[in-house]
């Protein structure tokens, strides 16, 4: 079976220049296009969104670590690169495919172009495949690894696909040392922010409502976080198997920690690692729940949010809080001054719906 992009000429990047490159999955499916970013042939496990906006948020997140990121939105780049909207401080997805890229940018505060951004990260491109067709794959068969290659794949390309996996995902983008964010309040609240691949939008979220952040690599022990005396603790995004062996020393941590008295808030990742520390299990979703548009309902209101969302994994369990409207899966935990959401209620890119939940965790430890 294979696909062939179609490529419009009008919207083609240097048509003449851009060189052909193949997209080859595990299942031996392969499309045509042509590259852009850097030029170089990698493997990784290929995820889609559905944003169709925040594309710099989507590249920047950590929690892509070890990914192709592939955008359902059809024309990606068209307001620039925007260094003040990073989540982090560079790209550590695998790849990033788009169906057109924009090479002329319309807007103020634009700094660069998609391509120049990929190129400056060293990040393979893909564009002018059927977008469409490989989202419809993905839907049906699960998210699958992919290799993009420069000459028509072999059957050596396919194996490489099919071995691929990502491991040591939380140790390759947590910071490596303890990071001080101050906020405009005299007397601030204080906040010990664990990162496992944590946005810039969680911080930002916290200090603006008027937290210091003492941002601690991912592996640190609980009486180091205790000896700054927090009010509270905040569990971040990430990437990864939140039950890959790698974690476990993590998630003992976690167990210690709730058992302090402490409020602690977990999201994403921190959601799915506070759950497993409470003796839940987790399960690779078919295809994951990633854009800004994921409707989540809450089951002690029965309103319904839109969320924005980043993840392949889920909590196990009749007790959620939130859950998701689409799929029924658990969105959210409650255990009581400690709580966790599986979406992203900082949203950035995306709505605000549910940005209350910080007042939540705030009023917590000053009630």
């Amino acid at each position: 079976m294979s696909g062939k992009g179609v490529i419009n000429l009008q919207n083609d990047i240097k048509a003449k220049s851009s060189k052909k490159a193949y997209l080859i999955l595990e299942n031996g499916t392969v499309f045509e296009g042509k590259s852009f970013g850097a030029v170089r042939e990698v493997t990784g496990e290929i995820v889609f969104t559905t944003g169709m906006t925040g594309y710099i948020e989507t590249l920047t997140d950590p929690s892509y670590y070890g990914q192709i990121i592939l955008q359902t939105f059809p024309l990606i780049g068209n307001y620039g690169i925007i260094s003040e909207d990073f989540e982090s401080k560079d790209i550590k997805a695998k790849a990033y495919i788009v169906k057109y890229p924009c090479q002329e940018p319309s807007n103020f505060r634009s700094e660069d172009k998609l391509d120049a951004f990929l190129k400056k990260n060293n990040i393979t491109g893909l564009y002018g495949i059927d977008t469409r067709q490989l989202t419809k794959i993905i839907r049906d068969n699960g998210v699958m690894n992919g290799k993009i290659t420069l000459s028509y794949p072999t059957k050596n390309d396919l194996m490489g696909a099919k071995e691929y996996y990502v491991k040591n995902a939380v140790a390759s983008v947590s910071t490596r040392k303890i990071i001080k964010k101050e906020c405009n309040i005299k007397s601030p609240h204080k906040v010990a922010l664990l990162d496992f691949g944590a946005k810039n939008g969680i911080t930002e979220a916290l200090t603006k409502r008027g937290c210091e952040v003492w941002i601690f690599p991912y592996n640190t022990k609980p009486k180091e976080i205790l000896d700054i005396k927090p009010n509270g603790i905040m569990l971040s995004n990430g990437p990864g198997d939140p039950a890959e062996p790698a974690n476990v020393e993590i998630i003992e941590n976690i167990r210690e920690l709730m058992q302090t008295g402490i409020p602690v808030f977990g999201i994403c990742l921190g959601h799915q690692l506070m759950a497993l520390a409470m003796g839940y299990k987790t399960q690779k979703l078919k295809f994951g729940h990633r854009g800004a548009n994921q409707p989540v309902k809450d089951l002690s209101t029965g309103n319904v949010y839109i969320t924005s969302q980043n993840h392949g994994y889920s909590v196990i369990t009749n007790d959620s809080s939130f859950v998701n409207v689409n799929d029924g899966t658990c969105e959210g935990l409650d255990y009581g001054v400690c709580f966790s959401v599986q979406f992203h209620p900082e949203a950035r890119g995306g709505p605000l719906d549910t940005s209350f939940l910080f007042e939540r965790f705030i009023n917590s430890f000053i009630a």
